[in-house]
């Protein structure tokens, strides 16, 4: 059975301590809703992502539920203070300065087009005390983009993180997000 558009989810919030109990699931997650490209090395490190992220002791995330089965993700810590990498492609760069990285959302192939996302990235975003939230989106995903776009987040430049990685659109938002 497919799941609706209005399926109910049940979003759990999780921190630094909780990573053993959650790396699996974000793994298998991620090995689901990259289940096509899963044969490029940049998204077989993906285990390796979740521990560096996992490891900042302010790592916070959100898991969707339908039922037991974890439907989605989304993740991220807040920047080092003064190492806000993104202020490069601002000119001037914003006086705020608290920045939230959201680094990483999926969701299951079968859960696409429910609300799932927006839903998760909601509940990642909610009552956090950075003036900013900063995220990359790959440039040959422009609907991803516009759906953050829709949320709030405006593109500021690109940059390809690793030479491995694709090439992502920088995207930052003031905090908290526009309302749907």
């Amino acid at each position: 059975m497919e799941p609706s558009v209005s399926a109910e989810f049940d979003v759990r919030h999780f921190s630094h301590d909780d990573l053993p109990h959650i790396r699996q699931a974000l793994i298998d997650v991620h090995a689901d809703a990259y289940a096509d490209a899963m044969d490029d090395e940049f998204n077989q490190r993906f285990p390796w992502f979740v521990d560096h992220w996992g490891g900042h002791p302010d790592f916070t995330c959100v898991i969707a539920f339908d039922g037991e089965e974890a439907v989605g993700f989304a993740y991220g810590a807040p920047s080092t203070p003064q190492r806000e990498w993104w202020r490069e492609h601002l000119e001037p760069a914003p006086e705020k300065s608290r920045t939230f990285s959201f680094s990483e959302m999926a969701v299951r192939t079968k859960y696409r087009k429910t609300g799932a996302a927006e839903l998760l990235a909601r509940a990642l975003m909610e009552g956090r005390d950075e003036d900013l939230a900063v995220l990359l989106v790959d440039v040959d995903h422009p609907r991803v983009q516009a759906l953050y776009e829709s949320w709030g987040y405006r593109k500021v430049g690109q940059r390809q993180p690793f030479p491995d990685s694709p090439v992502y659109a920088v995207m930052l938002s003031e905090l908290p997000l526009n309302s749907p």
